[in-house]
């Protein structure tokens, strides 16, 4: 609840940050049209973005005959959290990650990379699966869609604002005056990025929490973001490289250029989500065996 509660207080400031930078270009009717356009842009991005960020990234959609390991473990995991089945996607990246997207659950999809699928135990793939299926059950890819289309949309206006000035006919107008002008046109677009990092980081704590809760075993999660992590620093993700605004939607930071430091993190430090994970796991009782997996001994995926 508190994460639900301190991202609806995320994407009302962003929503009224992007008011406020309509009000100051005109004014009443400057914000008035700028929610319409952001209305326009999430209800474009509510029916497209599934297709436009798989076929981004050129995902595959497979079935039980192309990859059966797969697809099984993914009906296991849907049927566990409670989920309808969503489509299956098969990226080819040497980078070992994953993403989910979709408007609800009924029209969700799940994307892996083949670097991944080589890479983890099949443990480890389902702790990664069951994190991007909270995902959908927390209807965090709409969430994260409207964000990115906000934010996006601050920025045009600051560029707008930036090349034709306040539409209005006198300065005295203003109410924040020259320099609360020039405050908006530079600090809102970083202001809305910063927004859209706190959502990101917020909803990747509920996902991990969310995907330990659907397999019962927090520890495989843990292994598998200790994993990736690592390799993922190392090995480039050209699609992702060279679309950054989509790097929150993976499981671990795609980009492997310079990092900004925490404050422009897309996701939140590896080492506190690692260690909320194994907070959560307890030791079975002396006494009590542990149960056993329903996906067998641990081993590598294929």
């Amino acid at each position: 609840m508190d994460n639900i509660l301190r991202t609806g207080l995320l994407l009302a400031a962003l929503t009224a940050l992007f008011g406020a930078v309509g009000y100051w270009i005109a004014g009443p009717d400057g914000m008035g049209l700028a929610l319409l356009l952001a209305a326009a842009m999430n209800v474009v991005s509510y029916w497209t973005s599934d297709s436009v960020v798989l076929r981004l990234y050129g995902a595959q959609e497979v079935d039980a005959a192309q990859a059966p390991a797969l697809v099984a473990l993914v009906q296991d995991l849907s049927s566990r959290a409670g989920l309808p089945m969503p489509r299956v996607c098969l990226i080819e990246s040497d980078q070992p990650n994953a993403f989910a997207t979709g408007r609800n659950p009924e029209h969700a999809a799940v994307a892996v990379t083949s670097g991944l699928l080589r890479s983890l135990s099949q443990q480890e793939v389902a702790g990664v699966l069951a994190h991007e299926l909270a995902h959908i059950r927390h209807r965090d890819t709409l969430t994260m869609t409207v964000t990115a289309t906000l934010a996006g949309a601050i920025g045009m206006l600051a560029n707008f604002l930036f090349f034709l000035g306040p539409m209005r006919s006198s300065e005295r107008e203003h109410p924040l005056g020259a320099i609360g002008g020039l405050v908006v046109l530079l600090l809102a677009p970083l202001a809305a990025t910063l927004v859209q990092l706190a959502i990101s980081r917020t909803r990747e704590f509920a996902a991990d929490q969310g995907g330990a809760e659907i397999t019962g075993q927090p520890l495989w999660l843990a292994a598998a973001l200790e994993r990736i992590e690592g390799v993922a620093r190392q090995v480039p993700n050209v699609e992702a490289e060279h679309n950054p605004a989509t790097a929150h939607m993976f499981i671990v930071n795609p980009l492997s250029g310079a990092r900004f430091g925490a404050l422009f993190a897309t996701h939140p430090p590896m080492e506190e989500r690692i260690a909320r994970l194994r907070a959560m796991a307890r030791p079975p009782s002396p006494w009590q065996s542990p149960t056993p997996s329903p996906w067998g001994p641990p081993g590598r995926y294929r």
